[in-house]
């Protein structure tokens, strides 16, 4: 728990400082927040989800972590390169994310609560850091 809450200080701290988008659709019933930090603030992001990931004893060069809680939940990952961190968490149900990273020293993190949310998120070349919290009702 302790750890948990060190990430999402991180985190929140990060978002006040980083470039944030956020979609909400007409139509639709979810809302997300995407962030895609530079400078500094990538790197603090980075070494947030580094923690995260040596908490929960990922020790291999690359690091990939699905933690699905619901039902009808999908997830991915696809690693090539070193360094690379990716780390899916979805809460509720009919949720499907990908993450494919290609090259060395990227970092991305999914978070989808609540119903019926979708990702797919793509990084290449090195040193790439994103964030996306997903709401869906």
């Amino acid at each position: 728990m302790i750890c948990t809450n060190l990430v999402v200080g991180i985190l929140a701290a990060t978002m006040g400082l980083a470039v944030i988008s956020a979609a909400v659709p007409a139509n639709a019933g979810s809302v997300s927040i995407n962030v895609t930090p530079k400078g500094k603030d990538a790197k603090l992001l980075r070494h947030g989800l580094n923690l995260y990931s040596l908490a929960r004893n990922h020790r291999s060069r690359n690091r990939a972590r699905v933690d699905q809680r619901g039902t009808g939940n999908g997830a991915g990952v696809s690693q090539s390169g070193e360094g690379n961190v990716a780390g899916v968490f979805q809460r509720g149900r009919g949720h499907s994310a990908t993450i494919s990273q290609n090259g060395n020293n990227n970092t991305y993190g999914i978070f989808q609560f609540g119903r019926n949310t979708s990702t797919t998120a793509t990084q290449t070349g090195d040193g790439k850091v994103g964030l996306v919290f997903q709401g869906g009702w």
